[in-house]
């Protein structure tokens, strides 16, 4: 699980069924100061985010696949939850 903010949404004219009335969104993961920042990536949304809202997301796809109840999707990430607040402890 990864903590990302969502920064857009995904239009599609055809998609694959798996996808079908399912969301869309363009997710950029969070990083703590000095870490090497990932690309972005999309996600199908379980939870209504928008964008700009801070998102937990399961990038496994067997857990995504449990969570949306498909074994043979094709998924790989799904948010699950939205995100309140965050606090970072300064370790010493």
């Amino acid at each position: 699980m990864i903590l990302g903010k969502v920064t857009g949404t995904v239009v599609t004219t055809i998609s694959h069924p798996h996808y079908d009335n399912r969301r869309l969104l363009v997710v950029q993961p969070l990083m703590l100061p000095g870490a090497e920042p990932e690309g972005d990536f999309i996600a199908v949304d379980n939870t209504q985010a928008g964008i700009g809202d801070t998102v937990l997301v399961n990038r496994e796809g067997n857990g995504a696949r449990a969570v949306l109840d498909l074994p043979d999707g094709c998924i790989i990430s799904v948010i699950v939850g939205i995100v309140d607040t965050v606090y970072i402890e300064a370790m010493e």
